[in-house]
């Protein structure tokens, strides 16, 4: 069974830091490109940054300068460092796995909460 279980979330001031876990199945993990999207409240999910296992990363231009995306192969495990918080940047956070080798074939996580906010 495919698990993805995110961690890191919280209650940071503006300008803060922050830094998201997702540790993920290692069935899954060495085949998919690894994700991070975020829900605000009222608003729909959408990309924060992505990283493929050959390490290819791609950022919302929100976050673009702020946020870093990062895997540790040998945990299994991807990390979004998340610097210079916003208000804006409150949002649910959900880890994504998406399958390089099974097609239409994706995971998530159950989110982690991050409350940017003085």
């Amino acid at each position: 069974q495919v698990q993805l279980v995110e961690s890191g979330g919280g209650l940071v001031q503006p300008g803060g830091s922050l830094r998201l876990s997702c540790a993920a199945s290692r069935s899954i993990f060495s085949v998919s490109a690894m994700g991070w999207y975020r829900q605000a409240p009222g608003k729909q999910r959408e990309l924060a940054a992505t990283m493929t296992p050959g390490g290819r990363t791609n950022y919302a231009d929100s976050v673009k300068g702020r946020f870093t995306i990062s895997r540790d192969n040998a945990k299994n495990t991807v990390y979004l460092q998340m610097n210079d918080l916003k208000t804006e940047d409150t949002a649910v956070y959900y880890c994504n796995a998406r399958s390089l080798v099974k097609t239409a074939t994706e995971y998530w996580g159950e989110g982690t909460l991050v409350t940017v906010s003085s």
